[in-house]
């Protein structure tokens, strides 16, 4: 309904902002993430989202169009709403959620308050591929793998699995098993590691 806002800064809290367009103050709710973007800012423009329930209508604010589409993708999952999900874009950064859902690391999900374990797996069910298929290969760096690795993740994927639960497996498998192991021994073990 309401895609972006742009104008003065007149209330700037880390929780919320107050933004003046043309004397008209629209109040946003924010994440941290959001509030560290524009804390030296005096003006600017906020993506919004409207965030419609019986008992009220919330406006929320991001200073970026990913964050926003995160939050919407967070917010799609069953069990976490938007108070939750602003939460989340507040204890971590946007990227950094996303490498979290992608890699299915619970521990770090867990982290934020208001996530807990059934939650955290939840997310990772449901927005593991999305996510992955969104930021394809960027969300992993530094992984870089050596021959025998790539090819054994490719012998996964050639078998139908997907391209991160692969490279975690393989991952896994290469920080257990001897140096010297074969590609068949790794695929093998990564297989029995899924």
């Amino acid at each position: 309904m309401i895609a972006f806002v742009r104008g003065q800064f007149a209330v700037k809290t880390p929780a919320r902002v107050v933004v003046d367009v043309n004397g008209v103050g629209y109040d946003l709710q924010i994440s941290l993430n959001t509030f560290s973007a524009i804390s030296n800012k005096e003006s600017g423009q906020l993506f919004t989202y409207l965030h419609i329930t019986e008992n009220s209508h919330t406006l929320f604010g991001f200073a970026e169009l990913s964050e926003k589409d995160l939050f919407l993708q967070l917010i799609s999952v069953s069990g976490v709403g938007a108070s939750t999900a602003r939460m989340m874009l507040s204890g971590m950064k946007p990227e950094e959620i996303t490498r979290a859902i992608v890699q299915g690391n619970t521990k770090q999900l867990e982290g934020i308050k208001g996530i807990g374990k059934k939650s955290a797996e939840r997310l990772i069910v449901e927005l593991r591929d999305k996510l992955a298929k969104q930021h394809n290969e960027n969300i992993l760096p530094g992984f870089v793998t050596p021959q025998i690795d790539s090819d054994a993740i490719n012998a996964l994927i050639s078998l139908g699995i997907g391209r991160v639960m692969a490279e975690q497996a393989v991952k896994k498998t290469m920080q257990t098993s001897p140096e010297n192991s074969s590609l068949e021994e790794i695929i093998k073990l990564a297989l029995k590691n899924l």
